[in-house]
């Protein structure tokens, strides 16, 4: 077996690590922004710390980054086609979230999905620079369960799966 260190080598090693798929929502400037994540990790329990990767280009770095909040709705395997449009490079700003039922969290006032397996409110509290992406680190505000959850929407080498 090789050892080359390129990119497209270590894409393929780390998608053989299973990730459940995440949509991150922030406002700023009084729009809306979202985006698909499979990088949500807890990091803490006191206190309650989460983190996300993003890539600099995103619209939603700049504005997560601007508004220091966020959400984060972790999908059901049936919200799979949610998933595939927030991470749809060069989407409309505007009416993004139309085709996304939703409601607006308490604490922050950003968009979290409706049915959903849980969400998050979270504070930023730091951010780290890391090559072509930002390590963006978290106080959570809020967490919401509901009380049934089906399977999870999962990403595994490069494609869309379920586990329950």
């Amino acid at each position: 077996m090789s050892d080359l260190l390129d990119p497209a080598r270590f894409r393929q090693a780390m998608g053989r690590l299973v990730a459940g798929v995440s949509v991150l929502t922030t406002v700023a400037d009084g729009h809306d922004h979202a985006m698909t994540a499979d990088t949500l990790t807890s990091v803490s329990l006191d206190p309650l710390l989460v983190l996300v990767c993003v890539e600099h280009e995103t619209r939603w770095y700049g504005a997560v980054t601007e508004s220091g909040f966020f959400g984060a709705s972790v999908l059901a395997a049936d919200q799979r086609p949610l998933s595939e449009w927030f991470a749809t490079r060069g989407r409309p700003l505007h009416g993004q979230l139309d085709r996304a039922p939703h409601h607006r969290g308490a604490h922050t006032g950003v968009a979290l999905l409706d049915g959903s397996l849980m969400h998050l409110e979270c504070r930023t509290t730091a951010v780290h620079e890391a090559g072509d992406h930002a390590i963006v680190v978290a106080q959570v505000l809020s967490i919401s369960l509901p009380d049934t959850v089906g399977p999870a929407l999962v990403h595994y080498r490069g494609r869309y799966g379920s586990i329950a």
